[in-house]
């Protein structure tokens, strides 16, 4: 029987471009997760008789709301449910689910690589039938819709029993609880030379923070690949993530970086973040920034079976460095730049415009699925390994001899108050036309914009998306306010440096110009208050 609950907006429902995210606490509020479930139901068109896929990253509140959304679902016409065992399915996993089984969409409860626990993050995302996020024309309609919601619908039926796999009924609509690893293990299977990776005898270290990927990487590197039991580290998906913040960088997963610079480091290290989509990789004694890692990814791929006939072209969002660029230039295909956010790589993906995409922010990914995925990076890069016989270090200095070295960093500035934020961004708009021919540190600007994107899929355009500050010979500084963060704002300042021939020298050194730069164009210090970053990556 369908239960009509009455109901009356939340105004703070507006998904960004990672779903809505707010406070466990937020959530918890009487209709909240509700509200926004139904909102994305009443949006879905042609959901009478359709396939929905639920899952999320272990955090706290996630089992609660999918028993929910479990039966919001069975009222509003849904045919069947698919949900991950335990509640359990890393991002890249639900979008490769969604893709295989045909199903229209799919809710992912994720705050990424957020903290979790009572007092941290929850979120609530939708990712369409090709698998990847929702695009902005439906996530406005999100929005509007949850303006304006007055009743939510649901079934009473008792909880599904998400430990066991198998098929029960909720209010006659199947809901089947699926293996949330096989699948996906099943694909990187079919990408990756599993048996070159075995015969090569590597050593590696994988910190999946007690978070989702624990269970996959204990499947696919010590079950499937052969490396010894321990191997993975903190591999039990914890509602608090063990009390530690889920961000695969230099400060959260500090633990790993140790243990890459001791002189008895494994030949490989990598860690994945709250919900399986962002990597970090780290050779003895060598960190290989995000956006490196995709230019050295995309340089070897072929070495991959699931490459081996080439590229069609490589994806990077705006802020990420240039590297990958000449790549591309080199191997003949084409560069797209792009905004931040998974959507727009997932445009140029259905065309077959592109196959390697990647983002600064530790995320990286293919044609495969349309969201970035942490265990592909780290796979890709075992391969190249593997085939190649070299370390991590040698991999890294042939690439920087053949295409040059693109020095770079991200500060981020978090929890600024978001009033001074913006009105640091409002000034640097408002001179940007005068800031070409300005000389500042040493470094003369080139030129200045607020990045705009046109689709090349559809041809929508994308305005206001980070300020560029392009200086001669290939450097930059890139600002811009992230939406990933529940309170606050987050300022994140971009630094590139390129050098074509100056190959070993320390970032900090080769960028303090830029920085300094940065602070005299944009007036950091003086908006935030802030004389260093929160977290430099």
């Amino acid at each position: 029987m369908i239960r009509t609950v009455q109901t009356t907006p939340y105004p703070d429902q507006k998904p960004g471009t990672s779903g809505l995210r707010k406070k466990v606490r937020v959530f918890q509020q009487p209709n909240y997760a509700e509200n926004f479930v139904q909102a994305v139901f009443d949006v879905v068109e042609d959901k009478e008789g359709a396939t929905l896929v639920i899952g999320g990253d272990g955090r706290f509140l996630n089992r609660e709301v999918i028993q929910i959304a479990i039966r919001m679902a069975a009222a509003n016409g849904f045919a069947r449910v698919l949900v991950g065992q335990g509640g359990i399915l890393s991002t890249p996993a639900a979008s490769h689910l969604i893709r295989k089984r045909g199903a229209i969409g799919g809710l992912i409860l994720s705050a990424s690589h957020n903290p979790g626990g009572p007092d941290e993050d929850f979120g609530i995302k939708y990712n369409i039938s090709n698998g990847g996020p929702a695009p902005e024309k439906v996530t406005e309609a999100i929005h509007a819709r949850t303006l304006s919601i007055d009743r939510w619908l649901s079934v009473d039926a008792a909880d599904v029993d998400l430990d066991t796999i198998g098929t029960t009924a909720v209010g006659g609509m199947p809901v089947e609880v699926v293996d949330p690893v096989a699948d996906y293990a099943a694909l990187m299977e079919e990408l990756f030379d599993f048996e070159a990776i075995r015969s090569a005898k590597l050593t590696m270290a994988f910190d999946a923070m007690s978070a989702v990927t624990g269970p996959y990487a204990t499947e696919i590197l010590e079950n499937r690949l052969g490396f010894a039991p321990g191997t993975v580290r903190n591999g039990t998906p914890l509602p608090d993530f063990g009390g530690h913040h889920p961000d695969p960088n230099l400060v959260h997963a500090r633990d790993l970086h140790d243990t890459m610079m001791a002189e008895d480091a494994p030949d490989f290290g990598a860690a994945s973040d709250g919900d399986g989509d962002r990597n970090l990789v780290i050779g003895r004694g060598r960190f290989i920034t995000p956006s490196d890692s995709l230019a050295m990814l995309a340089a070897n791929a072929h070495l991959a079976p699931g490459y081996r006939r080439g590229l069609k072209g490589i994806a990077r969002s705006m802020p990420t460095s240039a590297a990958a660029d000449r790549v591309a230039a080199k191997l003949g295909i084409p560069a797209y730049e792009t905004p931040t956010g998974w959507k727009f790589f997932g445009n140029l993906l259905d065309a077959g415009m592109a196959t390697i995409c990647g983002e600064e922010s530790a995320g990286t990914g293919s044609d495969h699925v349309r969201e970035k995925d942490g265990l592909w990076a780290v796979l890709l890069w075992l391969n190249i390994l593997a085939a190649t016989g070299k370390s991590v270090e040698e991999i890294a200095r042939d690439h920087w001899a053949t295409y040059g070295r693109n020095y770079y960093a991200r500060h981020d500035y978090e929890g600024v108050d978001s009033a001074r934020a913006d009105a640091l961004m409002a000034e640097l708009r408002g001179k940007l036309a005068d800031l070409p021919g300005t000389t500042l540190a040493g470094l003369t600007i080139e030129a200045a914009d607020d990045f705009a994107y046109v689709d090349p899929t559809d041809h929508s355009v994308s305005r206001n998306q980070g300020i560029r500050i392009l200086f001669e010979g290939g450097s930059r500084v890139v600002l811009r306010l992230s939406g990933t963060g529940t309170s606050g704002a987050t300022l994140r300042v971009y630094l590139e440096r390129y050098s074509p021939d100056d190959l070993d020298r320390d970032t900090t050194e080769m960028l303090a110009d830029i920085v300094q730069a940065a602070d005299q164009i944009a007036g950091i210090v003086r908006h935030t208050g802030r004389t260093e970053p929160d977290v430099v990556t």
